[in-house]
């Protein structure tokens, strides 16, 4: 008999049914005296609820939680250098599931496929199909448990699309063009100038991942198993090329219609200028959806329009390193004949437990993660933007009736539901890269390099050839062979 356990009665008891070796009931108390050290990123935003959640945990179980917070750019490198060291004071950590190959490969991570599939609580089914897929499970195993989903979309001020008689962007053109008409109007009513755009360009926070939501569409037009990275026929890097060359033009025509220090900015600083009512374009995850409600600090309410990324009417033909024009068989996905690659950025906060932990701890861990999963506690921390959790359940997608209760009204629910359905249905969706030491192929070599392009310092040539030949010796330090069956592996295309 499948056992079939729920909250509040006891978490506790869930984790002991799953083991035959344990008895199949448990008092509340089952994880008294237990402590659980999870690392993550520095609050508000995921380490914020995830702090809030744990004396209600405490309550449930007898479990204490004690959340670690440290810098974005620290958290790979932290768990790389505890748990490679078997220091392994680390016993679990929510972060990228994209890293989780570096940890799964030399053994680090719990395998929690047993615990999943018996956990009737958690829901898995309704968890969809792409966070399931890509970020729970690596060779056909679950590793990590979904507790935000995440990609890129754009967000516009649709009052001022109105005013300016313009319509949402469906190419990156139409961004830019809608960014210069807007720039420097006053679109807050306090008599200053505001920003056609404002990206997030800061070096070691999001800019690696904004140049590829623009690039996706250049690059990838036959659907997801072509990739966006590398050519999955020999490992080519897909970077110094025409399409990558358009992508980066995009990017630094952006800068001259955003705020003066755009490039120091990070998300939180851009997210802050988008919901004041300071910028008419922004390119974002799902948290602005939610940010934008805030009755106490947004100025935008009912004023954003959620779509999904622009996309070119020209691709790659990665023969020639040229771009073509779109027509039914260079991008059979177009719309309107555009093409659209929606990028899946980082993938989604996802919990994970490391092997070497206490057996009890791991339990801890593992009934925490799926407390945070639940229905019950996921359904209501999406919609408040202050947790930087992202919906991920098809029911949070079709139902609206907790995003009205938080205050979103019927139409922006549609809207920025609507683009997120739109997204996750593509069969054109851009994967984020998943590989082996993808850390130093992204937040290491890419970022480097077009930081200095963002900047001046470089030009796009240099750029390119410069993040070209990195990729081409961290592909030759792992073993080309090896990286390619990952990366075909990553996107479907084996």
């Amino acid at each position: 008999m499948k056992n079939r356990f729920r909250f509040p009665l006891t978490v506790a008891a869930a984790i002991a049914a799953l083991t035959l070796a344990l008895p199949t009931s448990s008092s509340a108390g089952e994880f008294d005296g237990v402590t659980v050290n999870i690392l993550t990123i520095t609050g508000p935003t995921i380490s914020g609820p995830m702090q809030r959640r744990a004396p209600e945990f405490k309550e449930l179980t007898g479990a204490d939680i004690n959340v670690i917070t440290v810098p974005f750019a620290d958290i790979y490198p932290k768990l790389t250098a505890d748990w490679a060291s078997g220091t392994n004071s680390i016993d679990a950590a929510v972060f990228a599931p994209q890293w989780a190959v570096d940890f799964i490969t030399p053994g680090y991570l719990l395998d929690l496929t047993d615990w999943v599939d018996a956990d009737a609580d958690l829901q898995a089914d309704d968890i969809a199909p792409f966070f399931k897929d890509f970020s729970q499970r690596f060779a056909g195993k679950t590793y990590l448990i979904t507790v935000d989903g995440d990609f890129q979309m754009v967000y516009y001020r649709t009052d001022v699309a109105d005013k300016l008689g313009l319509s949402e962007p469906e190419t990156w053109d139409d961004y830019v063009a809608f960014a210069e008409a807007a720039h420097g109007m006053d679109m807050n009513g306090d008599d200053e100038p505001d920003f056609g755009s404002c990206i997030a360009k800061k070096r070691n926070a999001q800019s690696y991942w904004m140049i590829s939501s623009v690039a996706s569409g250049y690059l990838q037009a036959k659907g997801t198993r072509e990739g966006v990275f590398f050519d999955p026929r020999d490992m080519k890097p897909l970077i110094n090329n025409d399409a990558f060359a358009a992508a980066l033009a995009i990017y630094d025509a952006t800068t001259a219609f955003g705020p003066p220090d755009e490039l120091n900015l990070d998300v939180g600083d851009t997210r802050g200028l988008f919901t004041s009512g300071r910028c008419a374009l922004t390119l974002d995850w799902g948290d602005i959806g939610t940010l934008a409600i805030d009755p106490v600090n947004s100025k935008v309410i009912d004023k954003v329009g959620a779509i999904m990324l622009p996309g070119s009417r020209q691709v790659l033909d990665r023969d020639t390193g040229g771009l073509v024009d779109c027509d039914e068989t260079t991008c059979p996905h177009a719309i309107n004949g555009v093409n659209r690659a929606p990028f899946a950025a980082f993938g989604g906060w996802s919990g994970a437990i490391n092997v070497a932990a206490d057996e009890m701890v791991q339990r801890a861990a593992y009934a925490y993660f799926s407390f945070l999963s639940q229905p019950a506690q996921s359904n209501v921390d999406v919609t408040i933007g202050a947790t930087g959790f992202n919906p991920y359940r098809i029911s949070q997608f079709e139902t609206l009736g907790p995003w009205l209760e938080a205050g979103m009204s019927e139409q922006a629910a549609d809207s920025y539901l609507g683009a997120i359905k739109a997204s996750l249905n593509s069969p054109n969706m851009a994967l984020d890269l998943r590989i082996p030491q993808n850390h130093a192929y992204q937040a290491v070599a890419l970022d480097t390099a077009l930081s200095r392009f963002a900047a001046g310092e470089i030009d796009a040539s240099t750029m390119m050839a410069t993040v070209e030949e990195a990729w081409n010796e961290l592909n030759e330090d792992n073993g080309v062979e090896g990286q390619l069956e990952a990366y075909r592996g990553s996107i479907g295309a084996n």
